[in-house]
């Protein structure tokens, strides 16, 4: 019994254990600085890789919830996008696409008339690789 009560225990305690924490980086317009985002969900970091190797085709695009603060991963935005929002999208509405390089000009306007609930979902995001971090 005390075997079995210890299996127990081990198993609840795996079960906790914090998933993987990964980065991507993704482009609205050909020019602009990339945008770099964390997963911290092993089924969404599974499907940033399937987008990023082509198996994924129909849901490429990113969506999340902005937040206002800058991120050391995120070196050239002042804002990122909260890891417990990000998923990805094949269409979506229009009132929350725009262009990273605006969304970085008007900051200030952002979760108001502007891209409401702070919610932005550039429809021509692209990721274009996993950021590797030390």
């Amino acid at each position: 019994m005390f075997k079995l009560t210890l299996l127990s225990v081990a198993a609840l305690a795996a079960s906790f254990v914090s998933a993987e924490t990964a980065y991507f980086a993704f482009k609205t317009v050909e020019r602009s600085k990339e945008f770099v985002f964390q997963l911290t969900d092993d089924a969404k970091i599974a499907q940033a890789r399937r987008i990023l190797s082509g198996a994924e085709t129909q849901s490429v695009h990113v969506s999340g919830r902005i937040i206002k603060t800058p991120a050391t991963y995120n070196p050239y935005w002042q804002f990122i996008l909260d890891p417990e929002t990000i998923s990805f999208f094949d269409h979506s509405i229009e009132i929350c696409d725009a262009n990273v390089n605006y969304v970085g000009e008007h900051l200030d306007e952002a979760c108001g008339a502007f891209l409401p609930g702070c919610i932005f979902c550039p429809w021509t995001s692209k990721i274009t690789r996993e950021v590797k971090r030390e």
